[in-house]
């Protein structure tokens, strides 16, 4: 099974991915993330872009890696990833169920200015303006696609601990 943590930059799902990990036995963390960042490595570059998830290899990678992982060490895994095209979604998604892998697929939510106050505050990354380009694609997928497609959980008045408690009481009750 995979658990993947969708929503925006400052949902927490960085955070709350390392806690429902810790809540669901035989599961890893998987940030698809990595895939992107080896995908940016290539020399000479693949063409440009803004964001790899844009590069037609990175979905069915994400795909297959999750596959092999799984294949490999069986249980469970947690995946924090933001993904706000549907398209996107819907391959990856469909590529996962060809391999009769189940998804519980939620998305951490914050109202707009919880999210940017996270992003502006964050004493890790610091302020970054990568991530507050991602809130307003984030409200327009949510309006349209996003939330009808997962469990919505509201972030905005919840601790990592908490949401991931939810996930994780969720996932256990199927």
């Amino acid at each position: 099974m995979i658990v993947w943590l969708n929503g925006t930059h400052g949902a927490g799902k960085t955070t709350t991915s390392a806690l429902v990990q810790q809540l669901l036995p035989e599961s890893r963390v998987f940030d698809a993330e990595k895939v992107g960042e080896t995908l940016m490595d290539i020399k000479p570059g693949l063409p440009s872009t803004n964001n790899f998830q844009h590069w037609p290899p990175w979905r069915p990678l994400v795909v297959e890696t999750a596959r092999r992982v799984l294949d490999y060490t069986g249980g469970t895994l947690v995946m924090p990833m933001t993904v706000l095209v549907e398209e996107y979604w819907r391959e990856i998604s469909a590529g996962l169920a060809e391999h009769d892998i189940d998804v519980r697929h939620f998305v951490l939510h914050a109202d707009q200015a919880t999210l940017r106050r996270r992003i502006e505050g964050d004493t890790v990354l610091g302020p970054s303006s990568f991530r507050l380009e991602y809130l307003e694609p984030y409200a327009e997928a949510a309006r349209t696609w996003l939330h009808g497609e997962a469990e919505v959980i509201d972030t905005t008045h919840l601790s990592p601990a908490q949401a991931a408690q939810q996930i994780a009481e969720s996932v256990k009750n199927g």
